[in-house]
């Protein structure tokens, strides 16, 4: 299934291919998906790759070749007066029905990369990746998601190279499992307990400490809201 993002850039591609014989550049793209940045077209593309819609060819400047369009487009109407966002139509040949529901179907979640369920490791930045989630996983507000390194969190049904979603939060109840950031510079899984002017990060399972810290010293980023596990 596509976002509805991949669906437009995908369309776009196609429609320029067949008028100019080339696909549009990246700023071209950028712009007419109303995205801020070329690395949300990179993304895509990838994306759409790996689906097998497209396939970049090697060695040469912006070259994409269409490998298939979604069921239930019409593709013959590039050349026509066609408003941009395209005309999808059912295999019936009735009148124009609106695109699938599929772009829909997930949310695109910025991954950040490995964090430690049993020893901290170094703060986490800039995503390395995107994730497809189901919208009914998530509450409100902004969210990323993590892989698990490590075991100290398998009594809470965490366990290493599972995906964590987290909620981006500087506030949350005793108790919850957070991203906790440490001496600004260390990040971990764990559940969080204040008490008093001391903060508690406490691991499930019983081979590992629970470490104790000045409330000034641990920074909560993000509460623990879904996970995602492969078989």
């Amino acid at each position: 299934m596509l976002t509805k993002k991949q669906y437009e850039l995908l369309v776009l591609i196609d429609k320029r291919i067949k008028e100019a014989g080339v696909p549009p550049s990246f700023d071209e793209m950028k712009d007419a998906l109303g995205l801020k940045s070329k690395s949300g077209i990179h993304r895509l593309i990838s994306g759409l790759e790996e689906r097998g819609f497209i396939r970049r060819l090697p060695h040469r400047a912006r070259a994409l070749e269409i490998l298939k369009m979604p069921e239930n487009i019409e593709r013959d109407r590039a050349d026509e007066a066609v408003p941009a966002a395209n005309v999808v139509k059912g295999d019936f040949g009735a009148k124009p029905i609106p695109a699938p529901s599929a772009p829909d179907a997930t949310v695109e979640l910025p991954y950040l990369g490995r964090i430690a369920a049993g020893t901290p490791i170094e703060a986490l930045s800039d995503p390395s990746s995107y994730i497809d989630v189901p919208p009914s996983m998530l509450g409100g507000g902004d969210h990323y998601c993590l892989e698990i390194d490590g075991d100290s969190m398998i009594d809470a049904g965490i366990f290493d190279g599972d995906t964590v979603i987290i909620q981006k939060t500087e506030r949350t109840e005793n108790g919850a499992i957070v991203v906790a950031l440490v001496d600004n510079e260390e990040a971990t899984l764990k559940y969080i307990h204040q008490k008093g002017d001391k903060v508690a990060l406490e691991p499930a399972n019983p081979a590992y400490e629970t470490r104790i810290f000045g409330p000034d010293r641990v920074q909560v980023q993000g509460r623990l809201v879904g996970l995602l596990r492969k078989y």
